[in-house]
């Protein structure tokens, strides 16, 4: 596996989320204008794009950075791609002097993100048809 970060959209991350969350799940409003600064990540198997998140500041007096967009091909789930996106983006996220994460949970994902650290909070919303939850993570 190999990790690369970008800045802004590339076309790999494009073709994984297209593939994950427009065509799987259905969205129509995945992309969006946060795409042209953000730093994306992809990982790499054998080069062939697999997963993929962003990462960016959402609040700079307490360096709290927004994890997103995180997506892993149908036929490479379950590998540990989700909690290794997590870790990595993370990581680049404490390099650029990050606190805390926040991310925006499908609700159905909670268990995931609760493994690795996550707490929610807040109410329930959706996010077109798919319901989400705020959660949150201090940085170590």
């Amino acid at each position: 596996m190999e990790v690369k970060f970008f800045k802004g959209l590339t076309d790999d991350s494009r073709k994984i989320r297209e593939e994950v969350f427009v065509v799987e799940q259905g969205f129509k409003e995945e992309f969006d204008e946060l795409d042209n600064f953000v730093d994306t990540m992809v990982i790499y198997e054998d080069n062939r794009p697999v997963a993929t998140g962003r990462l960016y500041e959402i609040d700079s007096v307490n360096k709290v950075f927004k994890l997103g967009r995180i997506a892993v091909v149908k036929d490479k789930r379950k590998n540990g791609l989700g909690r290794m996106i997590l870790t990595e983006l993370e990581r680049k996220a404490k390099e650029l002097g990050a606190k805390s994460f926040y991310l925006s949970a499908q609700v159905v994902a909670v268990p995931f993100y609760n493994k690795c650290g996550y707490t929610k909070y807040g109410n329930t919303y959706y996010e077109e048809h798919v319901e989400h939850i705020s959660m949150k993570k201090l940085a170590e």
